[in-house]
């Protein structure tokens, strides 16, 4: 897959890829940190101080990469490698060295790529997080099919960060550990009853009530997922404890002990985060604790990436947006009495998690496209696992569990303990 010799002869180059060859090279020669490699039709080319651990090799296969890049920036560079005109030795590490020059990459996104980007900022406005919206959104995503997501996840099919205590553990241990340490941390007992914002395929609900005998009531608007969380918790015999709802999150009814809410808050969007930590604190009793599963941003950055559209966004999950740590306690404060008792942050986990996941997705690459998923669909998500993998790594982003609780919470019982 990373044979950096090509098969086939390279499509001629112009006078225009050379001029934007130049430029963009000219843009990212001061790497520091690592050393990037750059092979194409006009030779060879080495980019960056050299000082560091970070290496990677790019091939150009097709100089339309430059005229994508000069059109469309970074979000034109990915475009570019699903369909094929690069390919890339360790793309993690590529990631990671342009995290670290975020500061060159600024100059991949004027001139035409300003303009693109305001276009795509009008078309992500149009994938608004209204009831209807946030369908779509949801099966653009989610409802590429169950037998998918099972190629790659772990078996308890939880598509969110595991945690991990140590790297070389398996994925389905560091799964289950991150299912008992949300358990541990909202005090699960038998009769509690429970509300899960974000079903997914039913992997919490079936976990909790099984094996701390709570009711869960969870809610997806996944046709995919509803159907076989139902299917899981049948099949599990938890009836009696686990209800499988297809409703949006604004219009659950009752108030419970418990609620959980696992990477669900990455699909609300910005502009309804007020809704989500109001909704949290309507579902709760005045003693009630809410566990949220988060991916977040750094501070600082929140504002320009909830304003701009990114590989994510464009091609993966359209819709999503990703708050800062300081977003959700602000909207917390304006919409709600909820209290932030604990945090834990563990993105290295995250990018583990990644990591095994985008191992499993590679060695199924043929069930992939026996599927029916082409080559162009495997490169999207080969670049997304390791775009995210690369974020997590650098710290660009992270995962934490914010332990958030009503006024009335007794917290005099440490809640979950240490990873």
């Amino acid at each position: 897959m990373n044979n950096l010799t090509p098969s086939v002869a390279l499509p001629r180059a112009g006078a225009l890829d050379a001029f934007l060859r130049r430029r963009l090279l000219a843009q990212l020669a001061p790497l520091r940190d690592g050393q990037l490699r750059v092979r194409d039709a006009f030779g060879e080319v080495l980019l960056g101080n050299g000082h560091g651990p970070l290496q990677a090799t790019v091939t150009i296969d097709d100089p339309a990469f430059y005229r994508k890049v000069a059109a469309q920036g970074s979000v034109g560079a990915g475009e570019s490698y699903i369909h094929g005109d690069w390919r890339c030795d360790d793309l993690v590490a590529l990631v990671r060295l342009l995290v670290r020059n975020r500061d060159l990459l600024d100059g991949m996104e004027r001139g035409p790529a300003r303009a693109a980007g305001w276009l795509l900022r009008g078309w992500n406005r149009l994938r608004r997080n209204s009831r209807e919206g946030s369908r779509r959104n949801i099966a653009a995503h989610y409802d590429l099919g169950n037998d998918f997501f099972a190629l790659f996840l772990s078996s308890d099919l939880m598509y969110s960060s595991a945690l991990y205590a140590q790297a070389d553990e398996t994925l389905e241990v560091a799964s289950t550990r991150k299912l008992d340490r949300i358990c541990q941390q909202l005090r699960l007992q038998p009769g509690d009853r429970v509300v899960e914002i974000g079903t997914g395929w039913g992997g919490f609900a079936v976990h909790a009530a099984r094996n701390y005998g709570c009711h869960v009531t969870t809610t997806t608007i996944s046709a995919e997922q509803h159907a076989l969380a139902v299917q899981r918790v049948q099949d599990a015999g938890l009836q009696d404890r686990v209800s499988v709802l297809m409703q949006d999150y604004r219009d659950l009814q009752g108030q419970f002990d418990k609620l959980v809410s696992i990477e669900m808050i990455e699909a609300i969007g910005a502009e309804f985060l007020d809704t989500y930590m109001g909704t949290l604190q309507r579902l709760l009793k005045p003693e009630g604790v809410a566990l949220l599963q988060a991916i977040t941003i750094e501070d600082h950055r929140y504002e320009q990436a909830r304003r701009s559209v990114d590989y994510i966004k464009r091609f993966v999950f359209p819709g999503s947006f990703i708050p800062s740590i300081n977003a959700i306690m602000a909207a917390k404060t304006r919409a709600s009495d909820l209290q932030l008792v604990a945090q834990q942050d563990f993105g290295h986990s995250y990018a583990l998690t990644l990591r095994a996941w985008r191992q499993r997705f590679l060695a199924q690459r043929a069930a992939v496209q026996a599927q029916g998923f082409d080559e162009r669909f495997c490169r999207l998500w080969e670049f997304y696992l390791a775009y995210c993998e690369g974020g997590f790594l650098e710290r660009s982003i992270g995962v934490s569990h914010l332990l958030l609780a009503r006024p009335g919470y007794c917290t005099d019982v440490p809640a979950g303990g240490e990873a």
